[in-house]
């Protein structure tokens, strides 16, 4: 790891009737101090976007991760993965904050931070707007009671937290330049604007509110080269973003006892849709970790196919038929071509070179090193997503007004190329870097593929050989039951032939491939308890001593304990599913978000965040303890 970037004081000057912010070549203003970790605990977070891009902000009122202007772009405050040096926006108490509560506005993604303090109360309202042309944050102040001293702080660091800008101010705004990015600060209290002052290489601000005060900072992106952004009203920013949110949330369709947490779970994912294209990113994150100080360190702001897959099945059923249906166009637009070129996962606008590569001034979160950015598991060939689109395209309404892309075509060319590839090895579900074995879980999917087209022929219209997907589909089954189940574990295994244990063998269940009172079922339910829990939660694997090509073990992982949560339901053990079900319940955060996993000893969330299989799972769970979801043997009920 190199050092930061060094800064040092800041210089005003006059250039051209604007004031300077010197920012640039900040190697000439003297040696860098270094700097303590910034970053907050990741469940401390709580997430706001436009469906374009998200926000981390932390229960001190700091926004620690924002890429800008989409999802995977690099990030302008990356403090979240290293030091104060990378880039973050607080708006905090001066004084010693005696209490803090938290909340999103119902059925939004609007969070309200109320700060107490000894002389008073106020509350921080952080949000994005519904994107137009540009993409706002917008963070509203308003006192509460009493009189509080309130301390603004922005540091903006381009490209990872590597450069800073040149800042200058033009009148009442303050404009940050870098590249081809450039970001506007506007602020006002009683329409005036507030004074901002140049500190270190930062912005900052100190100002006083009183009961019934309200202070707005909105800071907008856009490219270098635009015309400079208009001014937005925050208040009328704030009721837009209500009215969307309020309209979305209202639409669903689940009816139980878990109503608020599943509301709370498709809205998070829907925040995580890419609008332009439908594509869905697996979390907003990249770098955090799966075990503090580990390597497992990956970045998930892309679209995987499977994950995308699983959302659009928890969205249909909560009746969100027009995610589907862009979700559907995006897919078919990143797997057009030749069928052996499928990946298992894209970017957000269906691009498939996704690079992966090391941000060497990022000392990771908590010391997590490496940072990755991009992702090499693009490269990787991955069985069970043939699986997943199947599932997918099955269950998903056909966008009939998009001629570009014949979709029964393509579905048909990719289970004639799956015929020819099923009895090859891959890197599974997990996406292990130890080499390709015959992973059970994507023998199954491709099993799901061949099965569904096979029940589906007649809508193919004589496209595809449906009797050799027929063929396919049985010795498929014949030979998963024969190689991937030990009689000794009385369990299916990680991969033919193994002693493994896998928690991705509870979604044979899910998916259909044997009844839940066939033995082998509950035989491997009954194992992944015995073997793979931990503290009550479900590991994916032994990470520890597994041979997968990294080091170190994880934390447990909560879909893998959703999953079991089903499984357990399904099965009849129905006190047993429920216990484990609020449980796992009560490991969200004040504001009902979670992780990819969860340390139980040391009590803390694990992996990147907001994640979208932790949620698609909970609320599959959700339906299911509901009554309003189960499987059929043979796959007709996923």
């Amino acid at each position: 790891m190199r050092d930061a970037p060094q800064v040092g004081p800041v210089v005003e000057r006059r250039v051209e009737g604007a004031k300077l912010l010197e920012g640039q070549l900040p190697e000439l203003f003297g040696k860098k101090k270094k700097a303590p970790l910034h970053g907050a605990r990741i469940e401390d977070y709580a997430v706001i976007g436009d469906c374009e891009t998200a926000a981390l902000v932390s229960l001190e009122g700091s926004i620690d991760w924002l890429c800008w202007p989409t999802f995977s772009s690099a990030a302008c405050f990356a403090a979240l993965l290293g030091t104060a040096e990378n880039g973050f926006w607080r708006i905090r108490p001066q004084a010693e904050i005696v209490s803090t509560r938290r909340q999103y506005q119902p059925g939004t993604m609007i969070v309200e931070t109320t700060f107490v303090t000894k002389d008073g109360e106020v509350c921080l309202t952080d949000f994005m707007p519904p994107r137009g042309k540009h993409s706002d944050v917008v963070r509203i102040v308003r006192g509460v009671r009493g009189k509080v001293k309130m301390h603004m702080n922005l540091v903006l660091r381009f490209d990872y937290g590597l450069t800073v800008p040149w800042v200058t101010r033009h009148e009442q705004e303050l404009r940050a330049v870098a590249g081809p990015n450039m970001v506007v600060l506007r602020s006002e209290c009683s329409g005036k604007a507030v004074e901002l002052r140049g500190e270190d290489l930062t912005t900052v601000s100190d100002l006083a509110v009183r009961a019934g005060d309200q202070v707005c900072f909105t800071l907008t992106y856009a490219s270098s080269i635009e015309d400079v952004p208009e001014r937005v009203a925050a208040e009328d920013a704030l009721r837009d973003t209500q009215a969307y949110w309020s309209e979305w949330s209202g639409r669903s369709t689940y009816k139980g006892q878990y109503a608020e947490v599943v509301q709370r779970s498709l809205m998070t994912l829907k925040a995580m849709t890419y609008r332009p294209t439908g594509g869905i990113v697996a979390a907003v994150t990249a770098g955090l970790p799966e075990r503090i100080g580990g390597e497992r360190n990956w970045d998930y702001r892309y679209c995987w196919l499977r994950d995308t897959s699983f959302t659009l099945l928890v969205l249909m059923r909560a009746g969100y038929v027009e995610e589907a249906v862009q979700w559907r166009l995006w897919l078919l637009r990143a797997i057009a071509g030749s069928p052996g070129q499928v990946q298992s996962l894209y970017g957000i606008d269906g691009g498939r070179r996704l690079v992966e590569w090391e941000p060497d001034w990022l000392p990771g979160y908590e010391n997590s090193l490496p940072v990755r950015i991009g992702n090499a598991a693009s490269e990787q060939f991955q069985l069970d997503v043939y699986g997943e689109v199947a599932v997918a395209l099955s269950r998903t309404p056909a966008a009939s007004d998009d001629l570009r892309i014949p979709s029964l075509d393509l579905e048909a060319t990719l289970i004639d190329h799956l015929c020819k590839i099923w009895p090859l090895p891959d890197e599974g579900i997990w996406e292990t870097r130890g080499g390709a074995q015959h992973f059970v879980y994507s023998k199954v999917m491709a099993w799901v593929a061949l099965d569904r087209a096979a029940k589906r022929h007649e809508r193919f219209d004589g496209v595809g050989d449906v009797k050799r997907w027929r063929k396919n589909r049985d010795m498929l089954h014949k030979e998963i039951c024969a190689k991937g189940f030990s009689k000794k574990l009385n369990s299916f295994t990680q991969s033919y032939g193994s002693k493994v244990l896998d928690a991705s063998c509870l979604r044979l269940l899910l998916v259909g491939f044997l009844p839940a009172d066939d033995p082998r079922i509950i035989g491997t339910i009954d194992a992944i308890q015995k073997y793979l829990m931990k503290d009550g939660l479900v590991q994916r694997y032994n990470t520890a001593k597994a041979s997968d090509g990294l080091t170190g073990g994880e934390g447990t992982f909560l879909a893998c304990s959703f999953w079991m949560v089903t499984c357990l339901w399904l099965i009849g053990r129905k006190d047993e599913a429920t216990e484990m079900f609020q449980r796992l319940l009560a490991l969200r955060n004040d504001v009902g978000l979670l992780s990819e996993e969860y340390d139980p000893q040391a009590k803390r969330m694990l992996g990147n965040f907001p994640q979208a299989l932790s949620h698609i799972a909970l609320t599959h769970a959700a339906f299911t303890l509901s009554g309003q979801w189960r499987p059929e043997f043979g796959g007709e009920g996923n």
